[in-house]
């Protein structure tokens, strides 16, 4: 199943507490950056980000986005925006 057009919006408006989300597809995913740093991903209506030691104490489920693929983080809870943009920050931030 590909992500529907209004979770992608949804998840960029909850994602729009941080300047500089960039969102590009994918086949019929799509994937997301932070200031060019690529972080996750929203796959199958659900928001993943790559798992990093600095955001481990966030305790969010392990999911596999694709066939395949590594584990990632599972945000299941996007209403809290300020723990949403925590949790991007501390990711990018295990990427560098």
């Amino acid at each position: 199943m590909a992500t529907t057009k209004e979770y992608k919006d949804y998840v960029l408006e909850k994602l729009s507490i941080l300047d500089d989300i960039t969102c590009r597809p994918m086949m019929g995913e799509y994937l997301l950056y932070y200031h060019g740093t690529l972080f996750g991903g929203i796959y199958d209506n659900r928001l993943l980000v790559k798992m990093v030691d600095s955001n481990k104490k966030y305790y969010m489920k392990r999911e596999i986005p694709y066939q395949n693929a590594k584990e990632m983080y599972h945000l299941e809870e996007m209403e809290n925006r300020e723990i949403l943009k925590s949790i991007i920050e501390d990711t990018c931030k295990g990427l560098q």
